[in-house]
């Protein structure tokens, strides 16, 4: 199994994804990165949770 991102990435690469400019897909944010689209877009949900814009199980209570 693939060693987990460190939280301080994963967060800078949200913020990326969240801040991008117009005509900048999600996909070419993660390829700058070096993560998989997938991971990205499953990191913007998880990030969507956690601040309680959507339903779900916050990150910090996942086991």
């Amino acid at each position: 199994m693939p060693k987990p991102y460190p939280r301080e990435f994963r967060d800078d690469v949200v913020r990326a994804a969240r801040d991008r400019d117009p005509g900048v897909t999600v996909e070419q944010v993660a390829k700058d990165f070096g993560v998989h689209p997938m991971t990205l877009f499953k990191w913007l949900r998880q990030a969507d949770i956690d601040a309680g814009a959507k339903p779900g199980v916050k990150g910090s209570t996942r086991s």
